[in-house]
């Protein structure tokens, strides 16, 4: 396709201000806006599935499928020719599910026929790359990115995805998600930054800032922080079903990174599926005009989830039909609707009724003009198919992601048998469900050319070549696995020198009703499935040595394991390079740093369980059955090296409330190898007039150290880190003690301690 077609008032008619390049965005928005009718307008709050996505789900979906699946749904009777004509009427204004540069160019060509020849703006889903779309980088999940605690890396990520998706003529991605994870039975954690609020914001922030830029040139896109708010503590684990959260809850542990991802900048935010103390997100003007325009100044634009308006009648019943579904979410904030047909024709009538004002559809309209043409579109409504892969997995992508995936895979326990020693085990059984599968890529990917990524026993292969690798292939479904392939492995495992199993839950979205793993695939337990604690024993039976590796998203309780495995490795979805990064660490080529964003518990039975609780969440023990102690704490993490702490020191032991104190802490690497360690401080406030946390995670510092070596590392303690809301919800620094915790990890045993006090 030709590249051309740029939008300008070159020799054209001088009063056409928005095909003007040198004019001011807002001029250009105000004097196309002017020019729309009001279907355009409306069109332009629409977003729709990609003609590709529609022609293959119309291809082997029933009609009653067709009109009830909401993961897939499209409409019996209205097919892609359709949504060709509304292209070429300027009646759609965004697409999703886009895959190719190939369908993103000829459905902009589609646009350029219009009247006024205002671009689409395309959105997908670029979680961990762009790696919905096939031929991109796919770099470790969220969760993985979250465990390394290097927000220097988020930004790095982001900035590479920014430039892959613009290689594809792709323009918004539908991330970060700055949802605060706190339950592991939902399917959504691996997408998430973890547990703990001040971690994710960070992350949030640096993720916006990588994939914005300047949000005004060829090499930037629209970040997406999702999804406002509460979906990641539903009230029975599954996506989307209602969350009942105070206000205090939600100021404290739930909105801080919103806020934040405002502040820095991002400009669309996505609702969430769920309702909020009985108003869907959807629908709720607290939310999108209460807090998100008038008290944190949001200027950019709101988009719903898939058809979640239409669940405010459908699912939520607080609309008594689609109609009305529309006028109220529009009318408590919507900007932009997520796939439907209805949309247009009963939003107009809404308008021509006088129930919804035209100026309210206009203020939705100049945010969505507003970041096409801060983004170029009009100009350049089209991307270079000829040279779209000197950009897409690049060498210093696949760099990036080899590097992330390093950082971010946890080792959770260690009796002395890792590193590997090459020369010791020189045959080596390999078996699990993740051993030699795609599934390392995590959700949110689709299927790559096998030469695009490197799985676990790929990986195994590469860093030790003159070991023998004996493989016993489990299959990749956990729900159906083969027990005569346990029982070879097990007799296998009896032949070898160590054992290695590769097991965790599915996540593939190409099979999306055989997932274990991701959206919409909710746990009512956080075990192993299937076969895999049976095939985890029987090939431990062996008496030789067996190490776990786990491949997942949510924490998994592997309490057997844990109890009588030497070694296990938390990999979650290390991406298309994991298998060489795992293959490092296990064999000593790299020294494992990350640390736990998340807590792991040893069963679903102690949910919640988060290190930031309040002083009473465990006032009475558990009468039978687990502790009321995690598996493993949140900031943990082994390395090959010993890190010691010593000589915490405060400047300061008396504040005011404006005063700040500087803290620091002489870490020594105690071991032979050289190391990188994540020191983490926390904070408790230790009595106040509402009750505080245990403890919170208020800075952190990823150190190198080399062998022997010690650093002293500061950090310090500023009002905002001891701010909290009192009775009358009002933000305050409250006199009185507080207690400094540095360390390791958020376990006591693990933190050196000291107080001061605010006057």
């Amino acid at each position: 396709m030709a590249i051309g077609a740029c939008l300008c008032s070159c020799g054209g008619d001088r009063t056409e201000v928005y095909k003007d390049p040198s004019a001011p965005v807002k001029d250009r928005v105000e004097d196309l806006l002017k020019r729309m009718t009001l279907e355009e307008k409306v069109g332009q709050m629409n977003q729709f599935v990609g003609v590709e996505h529609i022609k293959a789900n119309s291809a082997v979906m029933s009609e009653d499928e067709l009109k009830n699946n909401t993961a897939n749904a499209f409409y019996p009777g209205f097919t892609e020719k359709d949504i060709e004509k509304w292209t070429e009427e300027g009646l759609v204004g965004s697409f999703l599910h886009v895959l190719t540069i190939e369908e993103a160019n000829y459905l902009q060509s589609l646009a350029m026929k219009s009247r006024l020849q205002i671009p689409i703006i395309f959105g997908i889903d670029a979680i961990h790359g762009n790696a919905n779309a096939p031929d991109n980088t796919v770099y470790p999940t969220n969760i993985n990115l979250a465990c390394s605690f290097d927000t220097l890396m988020a930004y790095r990520i982001a900035r590479q995805t920014a430039k892959e998706m613009r290689a594809m003529n792709m323009h918004w991605t539908f991330n970060p998600n700055v949802e605060v994870a706190r339950d592991a039975r939902w399917g959504r954690v691996g997408e998430t930054y973890g547990e703990d609020p001040y971690l994710v914001t960070l992350l949030g922030v640096q993720s916006v800032k990588g994939y914005q830029g300047d949000l005004n040139g060829s090499e930037d896109v629209l970040a997406c922080i999702k999804h406002f708010v509460g979906g990641s503590e539903p009230i029975n684990g599954t996506n989307g079903s209602p969350t009942d959260l105070s206000e205090r809850t939600l100021r404290e542990v739930f909105f801080p990174p919103f806020e934040a991802g405002v502040k820095a900048g991002a400009m669309s935010l996505m609702t969430a599926h769920n309702e909020l103390n009985g108003i869907p997100c959807h629908s709720n003007e607290w939310l999108m005009q209460d807090i998100l325009r008038d008290e944190w100044n949001f200027p950019g634009f709101v988009v719903s989830d898939w058809m979640d308006i239409e669940h405010i009648h459908d699912l939520h019943a607080t609309a008594e039909n689609l109609k009305e579904a529309f006028y109220q979410s529009i009318m408590a904030g919507m900007d932009m609707h997520m796939h439907g047909i209805h949309w247009n024709e009963m939003v107009v009538e809404l308008v021509k009724e006088g129930r919804i004002p035209e100026s309210r559809i206009d203020e939705s309209v100049r945010r969505i003009l507003d970041i096409k043409f801060r983004l170029g579109l009009f100009e350049q409504p089209y991307a270079d198919e000829a040279g779209t892969m000197k950009i897409r997995l690049c060498d210093e992508h696949r760099a990036t992601a080899l590097e992330a995936a390093r950082n971010g895979i946890v080792l959770l326990k260690n009796d002395g048998v890792l590193p590997l020693d090459a020369s010791k085990y020189k045959k080596i059984m390999v078996t699990g469900i993740n051993a030699d599968d795609q599934n390392i890529l995590g959700d949110w990917s689709a299927p790559e050319k096998d030469e695009n990524v490197t799985t676990i026993l790929e990986g195994l292969k590469m860093i030790a070549p003159d070991t023998q690798f004996d493989f016993v292939d489990q299959g990749w479904d956990p729900r159906n696995m083969d027990p005569k392939k346990v029982a070879e492995a097990a007799a296998r495992a009896r032949t070898a020198d160590l054992n290695i199993v590769v097991a965790g839950e599915y996540m593939m979205r190409f099979r999306w009703n055989d997932r274990t793993d991701g959206e919409d695939t909710d746990r009512s337990d956080i075990d192993l499935v299937g076969l895999q604690n049976e095939l985890i024993e029987k090939v431990a039976a062996s008496g030789k040595p067996t190490i776990l590796i786990l491949v997942n998203g949510r924490p998994l309780g592997v309490q057997w394991a844990a109890d009588n495995l030497p070694a296990i490795v938390e990999a979650w979805a290390p991406g298309m390079c994991g298998g060489q990064a795992v293959a490092e660490i296990l064999y000593g080529k790299v020294n494992p740093s990350a640390k736990l964003a998340i807590t792991i518990p040893h069963s679903v039975g102690q949910l919640q369980m988060i290190y930031n609780h309040k002083p009473s969440q465990y006032f009475h023990p558990y009468a039978a059955g687990k502790p009321s102690t995690p598996l493993y704490p949140f900031g943990y993490g082994l390395s090959y090296t010993t890190y010691k702490y010593d000589d915490l020191q405060l400047a300061q032991k008396e504040i005011n409330k404006d005063g700040m104190v500087d803290v620091s802490v002489k870490v020594t690497n105690t071991g032979d190898r050289d190391g990188v360690e994540i020191v983490q401080l926390y904070i408790r406030d230790r009595f106040s007039s509402v009750t505080r946390p245990v403890k919170e995670l208020k800075d952190f510092a990823r150190v190198p150290l080399k062998a022997g070596e010690s650093r002293v590392v500061k950090f310090s303690i500023t009002p905002d880190k001891l701010a909290f809301y009192d009775k009358k919800m009002k933000k305050i620094v409250e006199p009185g003690e507080f207690i400094v915790m540095v360390g390791a990890s958020s376990d006591d045993k693990d933190l050196l301690k000291d107080t001061f006090c605010v006057k």
